[in-house]
């Protein structure tokens, strides 16, 4: 945000992320405010590879480049803009009477948040103490990722204590947004990010009719969106894997973006920021909340409203770590296998397409085949005949396989959530365990 507001020519933002303490490091953002894709990445590691000793951007010389004003901190007034800009987000105008606990994960969203909402009428907040203050050894958690186990067991003491009606949990740069909700049962329970995306993304569409909306996801996030987006006369796109790649379709769609989000967490609501951004999408889902309080609803009867009328969609994840050469070996291995001999069945249901986006190519079981408009990317795609899908690709990152599997089921009118979502559970079981079976995966 506020280097499209100053016109800088590329931002460089230092991150702890949710990464533990030794894999700090830093991000790199074009001018379009977006996270730098190709060539732009493979430029600037060329440049990198040439340096061949920092020592002289020593502090003096920094002191120096401060003096000149060469190097400048953010303006006050990027951030006033900043939260303005939110503020505009809202959908919602309702009673905002919600008890919110929220935990900035020893990093640096207590600030920002607590100004984003309480200017919104949200003053029943509650922090994590031990959490609030940015700390880059993460001394309460082993894994400073709202995803992990463990990672809320802080937040949700004290939200038994005061008797939260929601929680909210950023990753120490506050651009990933947890949430976790009353079970029903005196205990507490995590939303998944697609649910997080998907009631969102209801909450945003449901004010507008307007025939030029987008809404952005991944591949490897849920087929619900798209079918929200149908529902609401919207677009949706699916993207690679990455934020880079939302933010930039974000950008090249003419009409009004809505929302865009990654299953792990990422959300971004409207054109604020061109990545994902836990602040806004605090507020957002603080309004999910108290909407949903204000009609004598519960979150999760939210999700199930969703299901009755969209579907009930069940996704899991499985990564399979493989370090080393042997490591990176077996991973192609696996992939290629896949690619040389795909399944025809998954869990007794028949692939009714296998979209290969290395080779940028969707074959149907008939033999069709049509081109895939995404940019080339080792992952593979298995469309089953009842609505699921199975999904492999190597992490960009880290020595991983990652499966996403993907059932669509449906919800009865009078049929409990929790019933539901036990079938789909069963039938995700049977799904993951026949595929990895035939990808050789243990």
């Amino acid at each position: 945000n506020a280097l499209v507001q100053l016109g800088c020519v590329a931002g460089v933002m230092v991150t702890a992320s949710h990464n533990p303490p030794q894999d700090n490091g830093y991000k790199v953002y074009w001018d379009n405010g977006a996270q730098i894709i190709e060539p732009h990445d493979q430029g600037i590691s060329a440049c990198i590879d040439q340096v061949a000793d920092l020592s002289e951007v020593d502090a003096p010389a920094l002191t120096a480049l401060r003096a000149a004003e060469l190097v400048r901190p953010v303006p006050a007034a990027v951030l006033a803009r900043y939260l303005e800009a939110v503020d505009a987000l809202r959908v919602y105008t309702g009673p905002t009477d919600l008890r919110i606990v929220y935990t900035a994960m020893h990093g640096v969203g207590a600030k920002l948040v607590r100004e984003a909402l309480t200017r919104n009428g949200y003053t029943d907040l509650h922090f994590v103490p031990e959490q609030t203050e940015p700390d880059p050894d993460f001394p309460t958690v082993a894994f400073p990722n709202p995803e992990e186990p463990g990672a809320l067991d802080l937040a949700k003491a004290l939200a038994a204590k005061v008797d939260a009606d929601v929680i909210f949990a950023n990753d120490p740069d506050a651009d990933r947004l947890a949430v976790a909700v009353p079970d029903g049962q005196g205990g507490w329970r995590q939303l998944t990010g697609n649910q997080v995306g998907q009631l969102m993304a209801a909450e945003l569409l449901a004010s507008s009719e307007r025939a030029d909306r987008l809404v952005a996801t991944t591949i490897v996030s849920s087929g619900m969106l798209a079918q929200l987006a149908k529902a609401h006369g919207a677009t949706c796109v699916e993207t690679l894997t990455g934020f880079k790649w939302i933010a930039n379709a974000a950008i090249a769609w003419p009409g009004d973006f809505v929302m865009g989000y990654e299953e792990a967490l990422g959300y971004s609501v409207g054109p604020v920021v061109r990545d994902k951004d836990g602040v806004s999408a605090t507020l957002i889902m603080a309004d999910v909340a108290a909407r949903a309080k204000a009609e004598g609803a519960t979150m999760l009867d939210r999700v199930a409203a969703l299901y009755r009328r969209m579907g009930l969609y069940a996704t899991r994840q499985k990564a399979l770590k493989l370090p080393g050469s042997a490591g990176k070996a077996r991973i192609a291995e696996i992939m290629d296998g896949l690619r040389q001999a795909p399944p025809k069945t998954i869990a007794g249901i028949a692939v009714d397409q296998v979209r290969d986006i290395l080779t940028s190519e969707a074959k149907a079981a008939d033999g069709t085949v049509t081109a895939i408009d995404l940019p080339q990317s080792n992952v593979l795609a298995f469309d089953l005949a009842n609505g699921s899908r199975v999904l492999a690709r190597p992490s960009g990152t880290e020595p991983k396989i990652k499966f996403y599997f993907e059932v669509r089921s449906t919800l009865g009118e009078r049929e409990a959530l929790a019933s539901g979502e036990a079938r789909a559970e069963e039938a995700l079981d049977s799904l993951q365990a026949d595929f990895l079976a035939q990808a050789g995966v243990e």
